[in-house]
């Protein structure tokens, strides 16, 4: 398919998106509904947006690739992610809102100090900034490759006007106009999927049942490796335990997911949110899976060169062998992940870096949406707008393996000290010398580099996955309690239980 009419289905998908978000803000009433939505989201509407959310383009593009040499491993990751899921809802979400959050960095200077809410804050923005230019790189990566390379439009091109568009149905609405248009993001991305499930059926000449028998049949399908514990990267024990450590993290004491469901009216509502997502979020990983498997089959089956890059394997295929319709599908389901994913970023690091550092909203008793409060949030979005391009840029120079590998490697140096602080303050009651937590955050990610880098010399051969995120973690809470003492009066043991139950 030509690439201008592909260029031509974006731009009227972002004008979808224009519209909504235009709707969405006439009656906005300034801060509290950037930041929170006034808490007043559907459940079912949060539910559904954050599946486009946690999904994203890279869920959408590299997870399918992967399945060429790693199978359906990816799925042990998937069911340590339900456990991590029910770890939120069960514990995290009752606390961030019986202490009425809107930051979920609040929490941690409620129970041990200035100095380690800052420091919180300060890897939550390291954090996504690195995980969310990640997923959009990958995505604009291949725009440029199969569409806007035909144009002569130089990568920074593409990376800025993506951002633009993105900036320009968020800026003003903020939280209250992506609830909206998240949700609809991932019924283009679903869609997307299951429409190619059903056209690579049809050129194969294959029922529902027969693509669900060519998928278990085939060497792909394999969900389980128990092989070679210490070698094996792809080890149940390493996914399933990574699975809970980066979905507590990365969704739990993260801000943009955890924004979303802060917007419900209620716990029960929240909590409610968090069960029915997490039901869905398997089954999406499923279809994606499959569809990986479909799509290699499907290559074998046409002898269609398979790219050197595995990312590749699902744009290569639906531009160049699913026909106009698969083309289209795919690009929508594409643009739909991307804009989920960078949209939500985009707005939660604008909440955390307003309410978290410019101290917005901390004042309930100020009005917080006098003109000058509302335009340095508007200054701060740009802000990260601008530097999500720059990062972006940086990486099309760095990056060279699976997106999606890259992404959860990073967030278990990144995500760790996140994760060892907010059990510290939940598992035990002692405080903190607050002063020193910085100094243990910024340790325990270099020493779990030099562990990493040296882990088969130094560990008879072992090689770490995913579960770095929970060794991470385990440093930075016991270099917490190295500086740990307890306090025994009234007031302490007051706010102590107020947190904890």
């Amino acid at each position: 398919m030509a690439p201008s009419v592909l260029l031509f289905f974006v731009l009227g998908y972002f004008v979808i998106l224009l519209i909504i978000a235009y709707f969405t803000t006439k009656k906005s009433s300034g801060n509290n509904d950037f930041f929170i939505a006034n808490r007043s989201s559907k459940w079912y509407l949060v539910a559904v947006g954050m599946i486009g959310t946690t999904v994203s383009g890279v869920t959408f593009i590299s997870v399918p690739g992967t399945v060429g040499t790693d199978g359906f491993a990816y799925f042990q990751f998937v069911i340590g992610n339900i456990f991590g899921y029910i770890i939120i809802a069960t514990i995290l979400l009752p606390i961030y809102y019986r202490l009425n959050l809107i930051s979920i960095y609040g929490y941690l200077e409620k129970r041990f100090g200035f100095w380690s809410y800052k420091t919180g804050a300060f890897f939550f923005l390291i954090s996504r900034v690195l995980g969310s230019s990640f997923r959009l790189f990958l995505v604009v990566l291949v725009l440029q490759h199969f569409i806007l390379d035909s144009f002569g439009v130089p990568f920074w091109v593409t990376v800025a006007a993506s951002l633009l568009l993105i900036w320009t149905y968020t800026f003003r609405g903020g939280l209250k106009t992506i609830i909206i248009t998240d949700s609809l993001q991932t019924i283009f991305l679903l869609a997307s999927v299951i429409i190619t499930i059903f056209i690579i059926g049809e050129r194969m000449n294959l029922t529902l049942g027969g693509l669900a028998d060519a998928v278990f049949n085939s060497h792909y399908s394999k969900v389980f490796f128990v092989e070679n514990f210490t070698g094996n990267t792809h080890h149940f024990i390493k996914y399933f335990v990574g699975g809970i450590g980066v979905t507590v993290a990365m969704t739990g004491i993260d801000q943009d997911l955890m924004q979303k469901n802060l917007s419900c009216k209620n716990l029960s509502e929240s909590k409610k949110n968090m069960f029915w997502f997490t039901g869905a979020f398997v089954f999406v990983n499923i279809f994606f899976l499959s569809v990986g498997a479909l799509l290699y089959i499907y290559a074998k089956n046409q002898n269609i060169p398979i790219p050197n890059r595995s990312d590749f394997i699902f744009p290569e295929i639906a531009f160049n062998h699913l026909g106009a319709i698969g083309a289209i599908v795919f690009i929508l389901g594409l643009t739909a992940a991307t804009f989920a994913t960078t949209d939500s970023a985009l707005t939660a690091l604008t909440t955390s870096f307003c309410i978290d550092f410019l101290g917005m909203g901390k004042d309930r008793s100020q009005n917080d949406q006098v003109s000058n409060s509302q335009q340095k949030r508007k200054i701060v979005h740009v802000i990260f707008s601008l530097v999500f391009l720059l990062v972006v840029i940086l990486f099309k120079y760095l990056i060279s393996e699976s997106v999606v590998k890259a992404i959860f490697m990073v967030a278990t140096f990144t995500y760790g000290p996140l994760l060892g602080i907010f059990m510290f303050g939940i598992l035990t009651k002692n405080y903190v010398r607050d002063r020193w937590v910085p100094f243990i955050c910024l340790l325990s990610p270099v020493i779990c580099w030099i562990l990493d880098k040296n882990s088969t010399t130094w560990l008879w051969g072992y090689k770490f996955s995913f579960e770095l995120i929970i060794l991470n973690g385990l440093i930075t809470f016991l270099g917490l309690m190295l500086i740990s003492k307890k306090r025994d009066n009234t007031i302490v043991r007051t706010l102590n239980k107020r947190v904890m139950h």
